[in-house]
């Protein structure tokens, strides 16, 4: 029997971590069953690199913006600069963008600059929003529900691990929930709670890889292959089969992300 397929919704593979490995990385996943990865440019100076690693590998995709961590210290993103980026086939989404008070509160104001500029492109281009939130569940579901009243963009929380208000509000607007391997976690049991509560139909499943490997190799480098493990994980939540949810998170991927959907089909 074939092995299901999934999408690693969201990896870096243009880290450092993955030098000189990137073919064997890729192969990997594949023979777990991940048949798509969208790598995530964080600094749009690694912008070539990035998009040069999508070109080279059929399976790959990719995003781009200004991460919230480093906001301050780069040039602010113009939504010109992201719309143009659209015209390449395999721009697939606008991130990861957001909000992030753990180690950069300090960053706030022009944190929230650059996420609404992000919020626009998403909505100039009908490319999905990828946010990443961390200790900013107020001001995150506060911009979210503002800016979506102005203009409506779709958007997916990735590696969510936040509150269940956040939660709410993001599944309210009509967003998705990206589970990644913090949800294997064995200490996690509130947030697969709160995972539980949301529609199937609204779940991702994703790496972040180089971070956050899922058990059995929590505390080594994360890759794409090992979505696997979480979305076996996610299967359990939701009560279903391996397969059943791996159908459906692929589902939800084409849903989101209907340009690589469409590349991939090769319409």
């Amino acid at each position: 029997m074939s092995t299901p397929r999934i999408t690693d919704s969201h990896c870096h593979l243009d880290f450092p971590d993955f030098e000189d490995e990137l073919e064997q990385v890729i192969a990997r996943a594949a023979e777990a069953g991940v048949r798509r990865m969208v790598t995530i440019c964080t600094r749009m100076a690694n912008l070539d690199q990035v998009r040069t690693i999508a070109e080279a590998h059929d399976p790959v995709f990719f995003a781009a913006a200004t991460h919230p961590m480093s906001v301050a210290s780069e040039p602010m993103v113009t939504v010109d600069d992201l719309v143009a980026l659209a015209a390449h086939p395999k721009f697939v989404g606008i991130g990861e963008s957001g909000l992030d008070y753990h180690y950069t509160a300090d960053s706030r104001e022009v944190q929230i600059e650059s996420l609404r500029i992000h919020i626009e492109a998403a909505r100039q281009t009908g490319l999905p929003l990828i946010i990443h939130a961390r200790d900013a569940d107020e001001d995150m579901a506060r911009i979210l529900t503002e800016e979506h009243a102005i203009g409506a963009f779709s958007c997916v929380m990735h590696c969510f691990s936040s509150g269940a208000a956040l939660a709410k509000a993001a599944l309210d607007l009509g967003f998705y929930l990206s589970m990644s391997g913090i949800a294997a976690f064995p200490r996690s049991q509130d947030l697969r709670d709160i995972f539980a509560t949301a529609p199937v139909e609204r779940i991702l499943v994703e790496t972040d890889a180089p971070y956050l490997a899922p058990p059995p190799h929590r505390g080594r480098r994360n890759e794409p292959a090992y979505t696997a493990h979480t979305a076996k994980v996610g299967a359990e939540i939701f009560g279903l089969s391996y397969e059943a949810f791996a159908a459906q998170t692929e589902a939800n991927f084409d849903r989101l992300f209907t340009k690589a959907a469409t590349i991939e089909s090769g319409a």
